[in-house]
């Protein structure tokens, strides 16, 4: 049975209020603490003023500020409940014979719309400003940008046979590569040459190192000041094996993904992070529903400090779980969809059979 149209309007006004005072609470914490980080950081460095980086933190913020949502959801969705509970609105609603499924129907569609729009909206708008502080970032600090992963692999085909190239470090919505290692092969499939050097730059239609230090089959090491590698790669593939997944808008993951796997480049980080997004509405779901199994108690029965720690632990443990199948859906131990959805649903199972114990329906 749907809630009414009055108390439903006013509870999810009240449960959209919170939620973003908590989250917008998060952000000015963050970009506050992220621009003092700046500022320290930056010292002397040339056209690092104060303006700019005040700028370069306001674009970095969006992206740690996502990753906080969830729990935005979840303790504002507590803090709704147990102000509900003070102002005894709860207990007026009960008396009206409104159960818990009812009056928490608001909460519901409120995360869902939120979850909705942070895939759709937020999600795309904090990816593009994060590429645009990374560039920021490195034209100020002249720092090389880090993948992921501790190493850039990178697997190529081309006329005169094929090549794995490996970088230490990456320029992010560039062609350069640095601490470069690059093993060669012939048409037969057999080992040429290796190739070090201390960067590479992606040109039309070949590599070209600088400072390579070339070694090969029975010759002896020689060292020179360019090098030119053929590949079929093009600059824009490039760009996406070193851009992380969270500097990729969702509505561009999937034109991602596709071309990373026609060009043979691993596209497991996307397709991760594609799966994640898609869950993430029935995360922000399962928080109601775990600060509604930890803050419905009753103010007059007291308890309401290790209540909110209980939810806090809730919170925190569900989060383990995310962290970890997320570690073992990058490293291919399970599928990208298993581990994307799988603490939503664990949540969301929780929480209800948490409800189900305490109410009578």
């Amino acid at each position: 049975m749907l809630v009414g149209l009055t108390l439903g309007r006013y509870l999810s006004a009240q449960f959209l209020r919170t939620i973003l005072i908590v989250f917008l609470t998060v952000f000015a914490l963050v970009y506050t603490l992220d621009f003092v980080e700046l500022l320290r950081r930056a010292g002397d460095a040339e056209g690092a003023t104060t303006a700019v980086l005040a700028r370069l933190s306001l674009y970095r913020t969006p992206s740690v500020a996502e990753q906080v949502f969830p729990f935005a959801v979840l303790f504002g969705s507590m803090a709704t409940l147990l102000q509900l509970s003070r102002k005894l609105e709860l207990v007026v609603a009960r008396a009206a014979g409104v159960s818990a499924w009812q009056f928490l129907q608001p909460g519901i569609a409120v995360a869902l719309l939120l979850g909705i729009g942070s895939v759709a909206l937020y999600n795309p708008l904090s990816a593009n400003l994060k590429a645009q502080a990374a560039a920021i970032e490195a034209k100020i600090f002249s720092r090389k940008m880090k993948s992921i992963g501790p190493d850039i692999w990178i697997q190529q085909r081309s006329g005169e046979g094929s090549a794995i190239i490996r970088a230490g470090g990456a320029v992010e919505a560039a062609s350069s590569i640095s601490d470069v290692t690059a093993f060669v092969f012939d048409r037969s499939g057999r080992f040429s040459q290796r190739i070090e050097a201390s960067e590479g730059v992606l040109r039309d239609g070949f590599w070209q190192f600088a400072n390579a230090r070339v070694l090969g089959q029975g010759d002896q090491p020689r060292t020179v000041p360019s090098l030119s590698l053929p590949t079929n790669l093009v600059p824009s593939q490039i760009r996406q094996t070193i851009t992380p997944p969270e500097s990729v808008p969702f509505w561009q993951l999937g034109d991602t993904i596709a071309r990373a796997e026609l060009a043979g480049l691993d596209a497991s980080r996307y397709r991760l992070q594609h799966a994640v997004l898609l869950a993430r509405p029935l995360l922000f779901v399962a928080m109601v529903f775990l600060a509604a199994s930890v803050s419905l108690r009753f103010f007059r029965f007291g308890g309401v400090g290790p209540m909110v720690l209980a939810g806090v632990a809730a919170g925190f443990a569900l989060y383990v779980v995310t962290e970890v199948m997320r570690d073992l859906g990058g490293a291919g131990l399970v599928s990208a969809s298993v581990a994307a959805w799988f603490p939503a649903v664990l949540g969301s199972l929780l929480g209800t059979l948490a409800l189900l114990y305490q109410e009578d329906g």
